[in-house]
């Protein structure tokens, strides 16, 4: 309450004065700072900023982890915890807790990830329309807190299996994907896309429908897909025996049962992955091995499925927040002789990043105790409140009594560099090992001295953990921790990941996570006035546009420049460039130069020291073959990885076009088939549009075909007898025929009753003047001509005509909500729209230019 009155009588900073004041503390980084301000400072629901700068943000931080401390002995006070957080420096917590700790305008959940499921599975699992709806509905409710869910789909029995309702037969997993897709995309988090994973075994008789479903339906595009591949599957791929895949998927006298042939479903995974960077793989069998939550499998924690990005599996109704030791911090004397790693700092910031992350989840329980409250206050009947209030009860009870913590790192790549070791190489790799050994024994003794001042995890049994490969691998190099552990317990029940850093690596600024560096110097282009006073002119494009062309440098690159005598402010040639790179220590060890085959050995001997996974992509090049992809995932396998997942430069860009066979024109593949079809799928985009000053409710329906938008029609929504629900949001454009004979295009939807409904004459219903219009732009969509372009031409269009300007601006923002929702999982950024910045990072995607990710 406190902390609610000091903020409500707090300044108010323009957007502005944040930006500027966040510039000066990133000391000029103007990507650094606007993603400072537009994700992490202080904001309440009408977008008033009550931050001015980081600092601002790490004293609010620090106040109230230090508030939490001072309910248990030995408290750190604020002055010890913002000085590990100042700066980005040495701690980091990512997402979540940056931006809810001390927020009371955000009635949102701390934790990063949530999975969802069956808590108590059976050898039957329940898979009838009320259990799915109950796993839709509390994704939707998790996700609108602002947090990534995971859910496994193999509970769900195959298709064309019997069932006791009309349909007689079941769908199968590939309808409810879609469904739970739909949920994700439509669920806003703090302006961007929810984030989903769905996994499914590969004993499970429709893996192979899964496998294939984003490819060839290109309908699941907000969700990320991976199959939990078990041992035997493995062997079989690789000795050519059969594989048995049965429904239930664990039961010894199943329902249904069939013998396959792993090494078509093999390589089923392989091209998928290759062509469009999903499936990701899951060994399903490494991670319950090692995972030191199953030990307490009957207690409610056994592991089902992962968060989005892959780096916490957990079971049903737990989640988890994350932070990020900064590992480049620890370097010193960094790109000389005489570089060295002060792992006794390192061993003390991991005690206290153990301890603050014991904090947050208490922090988190009050959260979670807000969101009740919530609940309870909302004017909704008790029946409705009640599935929502039961999952957060549920949320509450394994936070509290697991108490289960995400510590992880970023900057591995720079910290490599730093000490004069080349990412990929064997030394680099040794080195890293004991790095994360070093924090992975740190973390754990910190548990254990946690438990000692406030007890254990509440199901904490040192027999139950006594056979656990993880546990055991850490009493081998530290026999006192077994000891410690026997007389005191552990205050977690589970401690460490690797998770996509994202945009925390850009307010580090350093390279993201686990990962080598993208590129340590590129050239970027920005647009400018060419009739401003001394705008330099680089590049004028096909429609004259003029763009200025600028060295980026990585910070780490520019540190290393200034240690060697380098001048950083210098105007370089490119060859100049190249040069540099190579005398540095980032020379052969950038995302695309790396050993591919050396990197995945490096993430199965760290994943050794990481009781959760790790979040990681192997970048390829477009030329990299299946068999590349095939050597991969084996060797992941073979190395201990938990999972692996691939991305080819440019194969995401395919990722909205059908598997189907296309047509060739003169070498060039199409988009869309020679003859429209009767009907096409069709999108329903409101918005407002400004005419004269005046803001007027238009619509626009959008026809689209294989994901992509194929015609359009739009206008004022103020058409008689023409009027769509608020609430449909998709149908059918039928081509028909009048009494005249003459084609019409007609809108067909299905209403809340399920009645199906048609509005006769789209085609003529907006006014007729825009109709040549619609005709030409389709035509010109149909050619397959880029979005982006068209955009460029509507934007030089001017009429004297205000009515056909209107039109043409409205026109235009309905090409742009499709291109945002189409292009965010291609090659151009929904948020900046530059080309070629979104780049795979552990997993996430991520735009190098605005520092937008789809992990947060």
């Amino acid at each position: 309450m406190a902390l609610e009155k000091q903020v409500q009588t707090s300044k108010i900073y323009k957007n502005e004065e944040a930006f500027e004041g966040a510039l000066k503390y990133f000391k000029g980084d103007d990507l650094a700072a606007r993603v400072w301000v537009n994700k992490y400072a202080l904001k309440d629901s009408f977008g008033n900023i009550y931050e001015k700068s980081p600092k601002d943000m790490h004293n609010r931080l620090a106040k109230e982890i230090a508030r939490i401390e001072s309910k248990y002995e030995n408290p750190m006070n604020e002055k010890q915890i913002y000085d590990v957080l100042k700066d980005f420096k040495y701690i980091v917590p990512q997402g979540g807790p940056m931006t809810g700790i001390g927020n009371p305008h955000q009635i949102a959940s701390l934790s990063n990830c949530f999975v969802v499921g069956d808590e108590n599975p059976t050898e039957i699992v329940s898979d009838s329309y009320g259990g799915i709806m109950k796993i839709d509905q509390e994704q939707i409710q998790l996700m609108k807190r602002r947090g990534g869910v995971g859910h496994d789909l193999s509970h769900i029995r195959p298709k064309g299996s019997p069932v006791k309702n009309s349909a007689l037969t079941s769908t199968g997993i590939v309808p409810f994907m879609e469904r739970y897709s739909n949920s994700t995309r439509e669920v806003a988090q703090d302006g961007r896309r929810g984030a989903l994973m769905l996994t499914v075994f590969s004993r499970h008789p429709d893996a192979e429908g899964f496998i294939d479903a984003k490819l060839e339906q290109g309908k699941v595009t907000g969700a990320n897909i991976s199959v939990k591949i078990d041992d035997d599957f493995m062997r079989a791929v690789e000795s050519g025996d059969m594989y048995t895949q049965k429904y239930p998927i664990n039961a010894e006298k199943p329902q249904t049962s069939k013998e396959v042939n792993p090494q078509e479903i093999w390589k089923k995974i392989i091209h998928n992955a290759w062509k469009s960077a999903e499936p990701g793989v899951m060994f399903w069998d490494t991670i319950i091995r090692e995972s030191v939550p199953d030990s307490y499998a009957d207690e409610g924690y056994k592991t089902v499925s992962t968060n989005p990005c892959g780096e916490i599996p957990l079971c049903p109704y737990d989640s988890c927040r994350l932070l990020a030791i900064n590992l480049n911090s620890y370097v010193e004397k960094p790109f000389t002789d005489e570089a060295n790693f002060n792992f006794d700092l390192f061993k003390e910031h991991v005690g206290y990043a153990q301890r603050i992350m014991d904090d947050i989840i208490d922090l988190e329980l009050e959260k979670v105790d807000s969101i009740l409250a919530k609940i309870d206050s909302d004017p909704e009947d008790e029946e409705t409140k009640r599935p929502e209030r039961t999952l957060w009860e549920k949320i509450r009870h394994k936070a509290q009594e697991g108490r289960r913590t995400g510590v992880g790192i970023t900057a591995e790549g720079d910290m490599l560099a730093s000490m004069g070791l080349t990412y990929g190489t064997g030394p680099a790799t040794d080195f890293s090992e004991e790095v994360h050994k070093t924090l992975a024994l740190s973390a754990y003794n910190a548990s254990t001295e946690l438990a000692k001042e406030r007890g254990a995890f509440g199901v904490f049994d040192f027999e139950k953990e006594k056979n656990n490969p993880f546990m055991n691998r850490l009493y081998d190099a530290d026999p006192e921790l077994k000891e410690k552990m026997q007389k005191h317990g552990r205050r977690n029940i589970a401690l460490l990941t690797i998770a996509p850093t994202g945009t925390t690596s850009l307010m580090t600024q350093t390279t993201s996570g686990i990962e080598p560096v993208f590129l340590p110097v590129h050239k970027r282009r920005r647009k400018v006035n060419p009739n401003d006073k001394d705008v330099r002119v680089d590049f004028v494009d096909e429609v004259g546009d003029s763009w200025e062309e600028y060295v980026v440098m990585h910070h780490k690159f520019k540190d290393w420049m200034k240690v060697k005598g380098f001048d950083t402010e210098k105007n370089y040639t490119q060859e100049e460039l190249d040069d540099l790179v190579k005398q540095s220590p980032y020379h052969k060890a950038t995302s695309n130069d790396v050993d591919w085959l050396e990197k995945v050995r490096m993430q199965g001997r760290i994943q050794k020291w990481v009781d959760h996974s790790i979040s990681v992509t192997i970048n390829l090049p477009a030329d990299a073959t299946e068999e590349d992809v095939e050597k991969l995932y084996m060797e992941g396998w073979k190395s201990g990885c938990k999972g692996v997942t691939v991305y080819r430069d440019g194969s995401r860009s395919g990722v909205l076009i059908s598997n189907k066979e296309k047509k060739k024109e003169g070498g060039l593949e199409k988009m869309f088939p020679d003859k429209r079809p009767d009907a096409v799928d069709a999108r329903i985009f409101r918005f407002k549009n400004s005419n004269s000053g005046k803001l007027e409710d238009w619509v626009a329906f959008q026809g689209i075909i294989n994901n992509h938008l194929y015609e359009t029609f739009a206008g004022k929504d103020d058409i008689d007898d023409f009027h769509v629900p608020s609430y449909i949001e998709e149908g059918k454009i039928v081509k028909t025929k009048d009494k005249q004979d003459k084609t019409r295009y007609d809108f067909v939807f299905t209403n809340k009753y399920g009645d199906e409904v048609t509005l006769p004459g789209i085609s003529h219903a907006f006014n007729p003047e825009f109709h040549n219009y619609a005709i030409l732009f389709s035509k010109i969509l149909q050619s397959g001509t880029p979005i982006n372009e068209i955009l460029k031409t509507t934007g030089k269009m001017k009429s004297e005509n205000q009515n056909i300007n209107s039109w043409i601006n409205g026109f235009s923002r309905s090409l742009k909500s499709f291109a945002n929702g189409e292009e965010a999982l291609g090659e151009v950024c929904s948020e900046c729209n530059e080309e070629g910045t979104m780049h795979y990072q552990e997993g996430c995607l991520i735009c190098t230019s605005c520092g937008t990710s789809k992990c947060g």
